[in-house]
């Protein structure tokens, strides 16, 4: 009998070389594509373009390791992103996310990424996506970028030094390593392609899960369509890490239910049954007034450098730190009276507040004003920090597509 490989040479079956780039955007990471350097199959939509990302990042992986490709395990880091010159007037790129599973074979396309909306402008540039006109020799890049997923417009000031986009600099994100340059970024009119920034027209709700409970809710678009309860309501004081969340699986199903039914209630999904395909959107975060805590580089956080306590739960874990998107739809809440996330906040007028997260803290701005009684917020705003980590070629089993 032998030991040989049972490799045929006959059979050779080759592998797809697409250029790539590996970037982080604030606290998540992904893969960005010019979609011109795409398989034509894979330029649009479809079973073909879902298949070979799918094949790239390494899902589905029952081992939730995603070994056999570039994803990390973890929602942060299983995300792709596809760019292309926009047709829309005054915007510059087209910008499409997809979320990844891990362990199924599925990309949600329902939402955004708004920590990787910060690494959107500079791959741009450097993919050469930009008139060279618009980009000073020092001084900020302003890339104008529509958001495909959520048809909103982002606007992202890319920081630039002689010529080229400067991504060094010391700018500190809590949730990321190492400093970096700031890069601010708008969401504009940020409610969801909707545009009914509370699906319910309430500001609060009371959302009955069955066999589970009835809570109070706040249910907005914004950013990404979030539910808010309210951390005592659930058992929690808001100031819990990864661990506390992750390691308890009947907490987990708990949330994924009550998501479910926020999903159904918000109007996103018609079957509780389409929740399943639906993991990015609505995401479900938990709030509470400001405490002490102690995040997850060991850093003490204070409670008077906070305005609240925020946990969000991201593809069915609770998240390292703190979406982007998500952040939007809690600087917004934050500044419309008589949400959950205002209440925990402290009540009244809030233009801008200060969260705590698992990580750390971060700052969000947003104004929000009424018109014929319904909120409208104009933009929000944020800070984040981007940086190119590889560039080059992925492999791809040609067999993939």
């Amino acid at each position: 009998m032998s030991n040989s490989p049972s490799t045929n040479a006959t059979a050779f079956q080759p592998q797809l070389k697409i250029p790539a780039t590996y970037m982080r955007g604030g606290t998540s990471k992904g893969l960005f594509f010019n979609i011109h350097d795409l398989p034509k199959a894979a330029q649009q939509a479809g079973e073909s373009r879902d298949n070979l990302l799918l094949r790239i990042i390494g899902s589905p992986d029952p081992y939730g390791k995603q070994t056999d490709g570039l994803g990390g395990g973890t929602s942060s880091t299983s995300k792709t992103v596809i760019l292309s010159e926009s047709d829309k007037e005054d915007h510059d790129v087209d910008y499409l996310f997809g979320q990844v599973s891990i362990d199924k074979a599925f990309i949600d396309w329902s939402g955004n990424c708004g920590n990787l909306s910060a690494a959107v402008g500079a791959f741009a540039i450097a993919a050469g996506l930009i008139d060279a006109s618009r980009i000073p020799y020092n001084g900020f890049a302003v890339v104008r970028i529509w958001q495909v997923n959520i048809s909103k417009t982002i606007i992202a000031h890319i920081p630039i030094c002689n010529g080229q986009v400067q991504e060094i600099g010391d700018f500190e994100l809590d949730g990321v390593t190492f400093p970096a340059a700031e890069i601010k970024v708008e969401f504009v009119a940020p409610s969801d392609a909707s545009n009914a920034m509370f699906p319910t027209s309430n500001v609060v709700d009371q959302l009955h899960v069955p066999d589970i409970g009835t809570f109070k809710a706040t249910m907005i678009n914004a950013g990404i369509a979030t539910v808010f309860l309210d951390a005592q309501a659930l058992g929690y004081l808001g100031t819990e890490g990864q661990e506390a969340i992750n390691s308890d699986l009947a907490a987990l199903q708990k949330f994924e239910t009550i998501r479910a039914y926020a999903a159904l209630k918000m109007g996103l999904i018609d079957d509780l049954a389409q929740a399943a395909s639906r993991q990015h959107t609505p995401k479900i975060a938990f709030v509470s007034p400001a405490q002490d805590y102690t995040a997850s580089s060991g850093k003490s956080i204070n409670k008077a450098q906070i305005d609240l306590n925020v946990r969000a739960l991201s593809m069915g874990k609770l998240h390292h730190a703190m979406m982007g998107t998500a952040a939007v739809a809690i600087g917004t809440a934050a500044a419309i009276p008589g949400t959950l996330v205002n209440i925990a906040a402290g009540g009244g007028e809030h233009q801008s507040i200060t969260f705590g997260h698992p990580s750390g803290t971060l700052k969000v701005g947003a104004k929000a004003i009424q018109q014929q009684g319904q909120w409208i917020v104009e933009k929000a705003t944020m800070s984040r920090s981007a940086r190119i980590l590889m560039e080059g070629w992925v492999r791809v089993p040609a067999s993939t597509i």
